[in-house]
């Protein structure tokens, strides 16, 4: 198999975790499995993973129980007008094997531009998304010593303006962005800028947390909202996410990463007496974590306490206690890019350059 092909291809002994890791590096969102003679056998989406993650919470299983056999493919020499079916079918990505079903390359509907692949992406028009811009930014001192932290460039364009980029090409047009600090630098920015969006500013007096200045929104929403923390980049599908907090019952869906922690050191087991059982050399950890994006149903906001320091974290902990429905709609570890710090900050530009 041609090396360019096999960050698209994974055995079929791989694990959900490091299947997550194969789609991240390939950047398009599929993996296809194959058997021990190299033929494929089924493929596996971030979709599918996605739902797995949600219906059972394993991360170290196998991906054959979870991926799609009846994946669709054409054989080589019958690909003739394969990318205009491929569209009328909204099929993203087509295989073409060889008579053993080996893949020997791969077509993706962003090949040739199509018609389908230029219209205008409304689905979040009339979606509401709120911007927590008001900290300080300590971790990144001295840079918020002098632009407040949503100002600070990644690359030539502040992250602020990234967040609502993201966000207004899935057709979002109304903007929410609570300040305090520095407020008047990111209220010029904007108006210099003079977007094809609406920007409205929600004005805190003192600190109130990641949740407390929801409170002092001046509007009742008539449908679940986007709350967002300015410095984080999520790269998923936005009205995927937002549809599949609607129909998930949840009064609140936060999005999370997965996060791989690696052990420096080899680790013992052990049983009674101090005796060892193994060892294991830099272990792995996976997380799920919370990326500090999240959509919530309109109502939860009036359990946000009025006028003091109150946090999301806070928000969810009150609504797991009363028994409301708090979900989770995971991403990929690369999928969460944070510049909350000065590590993250120089991950996420590269990041950003290699997108």
């Amino acid at each position: 198999m041609e090396s360019k092909l096999l960050k698209f291809c994974a055995g079929e002994e791989i694990s959900v975790v490091e299947a997550m890791q194969k789609i991240d590096q390939n950047a398009r969102g599929i993996l296809f499995i194959l058997d021990a003679k190299e033929k494929v056998i089924g493929c596996l989406s971030d979709g599918d993973i996605r739902r797995w993650l949600i219906r059972t919470g394993e991360l170290q299983a196998n991906v054959v129980g979870m991926m799609n056999r009846n994946l669709k493919f054409r054989y080589s020499g019958k690909e003739e007008n394969a990318l205009i079916e491929m569209r009328k079918q909204k099929i993203k990505v087509l295989p073409i094997v060889d008579a053993d079903k080996h893949i020997i390359k791969i077509l993706f509907d962003s090949d040739e531009p199509g018609e389908n692949l230029l219209k205008e992406n409304t689905k979040l028009k009339d979606v509401p998304v709120v911007i927590m811009a008001g900290g300080q930014g300590t971790r990144l001192y001295p840079y918020t010593k002098i632009l407040p932290k949503p100002l600070i460039p990644i690359g030539d364009v502040p992250i602020i303006e990234r967040i609502i980029n993201k966000f207004f090409d899935f057709g979002a047009r109304d903007y929410y962005v609570t300040v305090n600090y520095k407020k008047g630098m990111i209220k010029s920015y904007f108006a210099e800028l003079s977007p094809e969006y609406f920007v409205s500013y929600v004005d805190e007096d003192k600190p109130l947390g990641t949740a407390g200045s929801l409170r002092l929104i001046n509007k009742s929403f008539d449908r679940p909202i986007f709350v967002t923390n300015c410095d984080i980049l999520i790269h998923a599908d936005y009205a995927n996410l937002y549809e599949y907090h609607q129909k998930s019952g949840n009064v609140m869906t936060i999005v999370t990463a997965l996060k791989n922690i690696v052990v420096p050191y080899g680790v013992l087991k052990f049983r009674e007496q101090g005796i060892v059982t193994s060892m294991e050399e830099k272990p792995k950890l996976s997380y799920f974590v919370n990326t500090g994006m999240y959509i919530l149903n309109p109502e939860v906001i009036e359990r946000i306490p009025e006028n003091r320091m109150f946090h999301m974290t806070d928000l969810a902990d009150d609504l797991l206690k009363t028994g409301s429905q708090v979900g989770m709609y995971p991403i990929s570890e690369d999928s969460f890019l944070d510049m909350g710090e000065f590590e993250e900050m120089k991950r996420m530009e590269e990041k950003l350059k290699e997108g």
